[in-house]
């Protein structure tokens, strides 16, 4: 066996390899590993590929359902039956480390892996949404992360012709030097199209397909398990070409219509070394493979280089025996490599030659399935009791509640979002709906069908701060809420779970109280979670990023005519509340951009009211009765309304609303701006009222007339006195322009 380097406990320590865990290592290999063989197990033993500390938690998850046809944890991505024949496969991860150092090419390359998550299911990939986090605005280096991560995005899915159809945007201080880029790819099958990532039948070739290898991307996966410092890690980031991924995408799904394929795996996170020993594992073989086949666009590289890039744009597929001329013939013709490299062998072993000499030799489940699973302990945090009993009393209620509102609309949390979704191509393919920003959801219609897909991604990761059980919970609710409020039945959801250093005690109970709030709202709702990504080490030198897990949401619509946007209609519609008026202020965006206070227990949140509130717009959207229909949520009842106006107005004419409120002895503030969960703004027709409040009763939800669509003016009242006045234009201005000015 070729020995590159003297193995030292330095080195092992390099690697990221603790005392116990090498320990383990000798036992399995019954002698001391090569100095390629301990890159292979630091890859793959990383959190990041093999979730070490989190698996535990996860396995909790509710994963099986009615409509699951690939379970979490069994593939790259899971998917899900929506009827006729007819599947759809969606996934959501991180790229936030790479995204940090190199905002360009990590927001790309992060594009570039979730497609081939996709495609790699046998799927044709349809759309992509992300979710992103950054700091205040105000800070140029935010500007540059921002400007770099939307650039990699617009340019990965435009150049690959995918359309980016929406997604979400958080800024706040926590996500200063550490921004979170969570990407989130759905594509659509039929049934008998599903592809799997396993090595079976010995003799079987084992090919490498798509771009050649280079330096870029090695211990990507090691990198992303560990907290960012101000050390330069560029050689960490991969580069990505969305031109050669078309390609790929094209001749990998003209291959699985054949049936030449035994199993597909992508070189994602640990490269050939994850793609190479997982479909062994899956297919309870052994697999052989020669280095020196590999195609390398860099000269001499060694073993480890090449096992541990994370080089783009490449695939690894089982072909059956005697079926390797018309593999090699559908990718000549998409000019891409496709070299046999190796063979399907009997027993367990992942065997790696180069140049004749046996460089790694181990048990493909040791690499795959067998990293040490930790129980980390976990203690909760001393600010939690302190912010939760925070006493707010003693906030002082703004003397002119018009100018929070104003403040509120343009902060960027809140603002209008164009001047990021104008840079995407959310209109390639003709499948898009609804475009960006003008409905709680993004809708994408399948061709050749009546059904169509909402989609969202949702979280608050200062609820998540402040009480985790909570806030994972309103990330589930509101992703829910907000494609039902699209007239769709939510069905099933990923997650992107992004955190601190899970060795620290109170960021553990962070996590394991958002997995078990997670758990609590997806078997509420019925909606299994399909997979997705845990990102830990979020943190830099300031702290830990907030817990923000992140929740992908996807929604069926049985018929067009039950797409349902967020701004008003027609002049003289009633305006009508679903669910509960509220006047707590404890967590809110007002809080802390008013008052500069992030603290405070959050609204009730009763999560059998929230499910009946969600059942009963459905069932008014079914039924032809809504106008329109827009969530409660950053910003309170008073952003809402003044979005819906927003958003319903046209070049030619603004539609306003005026509102009468009557709920003594509240807080003012608190009923215009706090966020309690469970509610939803719809209009209807004035003749319909009548049967909301008796649907509404049916269903055991509070319903709360507001008022009427009027021409270009908010105006509310507060017990007969008029608190907020204003033209719905001067507010559609102040809500266009923030973003858009913050980044010219």
């Amino acid at each position: 066996m070729m020995e590159d380097k003297k193995i030292t406990k330095e080195l092992v320590y390099e690697h990221g390899i603790t005392d116990g865990e090498y320990e383990k290592i000798l036992s399995i290999l019954g002698r001391e590993p090569s100095f390629t063989e301990l890159g292979v197990f630091s890859v793959m033993w990383s959190e990041h590929c093999s979730y070490k500390n989190s698996k535990y938690w996860l396995k909790k998850f509710p994963t099986t359902g009615p409509s699951i046809m690939v379970k979490a944890g069994d593939e790259n991505a899971g998917i899900i039956d929506i009827g006729d024949g007819l599947a759809v496969s969606f996934k959501i991860e991180s790229h936030n480390h790479p995204s940090a150092v190199e905002p360009f090419q990590g927001a790309a390359t992060g594009i570039g892996g979730i497609i081939r998550d996709i495609f790699t299911m046998g799927a044709r990939p349809i759309a992509l949404m992300d979710s992103l986090r950054f700091g205040k605005l105000s800070k140029p280096n935010v500007k540059r992360l921002l400007d770099g991560v939307v650039g990699g995005i617009s340019h990965y899915g435009n150049c690959i012709g995918l359309p980016t159809v929406g997604g979400e945007i958080y800024f706040d201080e926590t996500y200063e030097g550490n921004p979170l880029v969570n990407v989130f790819c759905l594509g659509i099958l039929k049934h008998e199209d599903i592809a799997l990532g396993c090595a079976r039948g010995i003799g079987n070739s084992v090919y490498y397909v798509g771009a050649a290898t280079g330096r870029d991307g090695i211990h990507g996966a090691t990198f992303a398990s560990e907290e960012l410092t101000d050390e330069d890690r560029r050689p960490s980031v991969q580069v990505g070409d969305p031109f050669m991924e078309k390609l790929l995408l094209e001749a990998c799904l003209e291959l699985l219509q054949t049936d030449a394929v035994v199993g597909i795996q992508d070189m994602g996170a640990a490269g050939l070394t994850c793609s190479t020993c997982e479909t062994a594992s899956r297919g309870n073989a052994g697999i052989e493979i020669h280095l020196d086949k590999i195609p390398q666009r860099e000269k001499k590289m060694s073993p480890y280089e090449i096992l541990l890039s994370e080089s783009q744009e490449r695939m690894l597929v089982i072909v059956k025996k005697g079926r390797e001329k018309e593999v090699e013939n559908i990718f000549k013709k998409w000019d891409l490599h496709a070299v046999n490299v190796g063979k399907v062998t009997d027993g367990n072993m992942m065997r790696v030659f180069f140049h004749g000499d046996m460089v790694v030799e181990i048990p493909a489940k040791s690499l795959a399935d067998d990293a040490p699973v930790y129980r980390r302990e976990y203690v909760e945090p001393e600010y939690f009791n302190r912010l939760k009993n925070m006493d707010l009393s003693g906030v002082k209620i703004p003397a002119d509640l018009s100018d929070c509102l104003k403040i509120l609309l343009s902060d960027p949390t809140i603002a209008d979002k164009s001047w990021v979704y104008e840079q995407y191509d959310y209109m390639v393919r003709t499948n898009t709906v609804v475009l960006p920003g003008k409905a709680d959801a993004s809708v994408i219609r399948l061709k050749k069908t009546d059904k169509l897909l909402a989609l969202k991604t949702d979280c608050n990761g200062r609820y998540c701060y402040l009480d985790p059980y909570q806030g994972a919970m309103a990330a589930v609710a509101e992703s829910a809420r907000n494609v039902v409020c699209c007239g769709a039945k939510p069905l099933a959801v990923t997650d992107c779970l992004n955190f601190g250093n899970p060795m620290k005690k109170e960021i553990f109970w962070q996590f394991k109280n958002c997995v078990e709030g997670i758990i609590k709202a997806c078997n509420k709702f019925e909606t299994p979670v399909t997979g997705g990504n845990v990102s830990f080490y979020n943190e830099t030198s300031n702290g830990a990023i907030d817990p923000t897990p992140v929740i992908g949401m996807v929604g069926l619509i049985d018929k067009e005519e039950y797409v349902t946007t967020s701004g008003y209609k027609n002049i003289g519609d009633t305006i009508v509340l679903l669910g509960p008026l509220d006047s707590s202020i404890g967590g809110s965006e007002y809080l802390s951009l008013i008052h500069n206070i992030k603290g405070g227990a959050l609204p009730e949140f009763d999560i059998d009211l929230e499910k009946r509130v969600q059942d009963c717009c459905l069932f008014l959207i079914k039924s032809g009765i809504i106008q329109s229909a827009h969530d409660i949520s950053e910003g309170g009842l008073a952003v809402s309304l003044s979005e819906s106006c927003i958003l319903g107005s046209g070049e030619k004419q603004f539609l306003g609303a005026s509102i009468e409120i009557s709920l003594l002895d509240e807080r003012i503030d608190g009923i215009l701006f706090g966020e309690r969960q469970s509610r939803i703004i719809i209009s209807i027709k004035p003749q319909d009222l009548e049967s909301v409040i008796a649907q509404a009763d049916t269903f055991g939800i509070p319903c709360t007339v507001l008022g009427k669509v009027v021409p270009d003016l908010l105006e509310i009242r507060y017990d007969g006195e008029t608190i907020i006045r204003e033209p719905v234009s001067g507010l559609s201005s102040v809500w266009n322009r923030e973003l858009a000015s913050s980044m010219a």
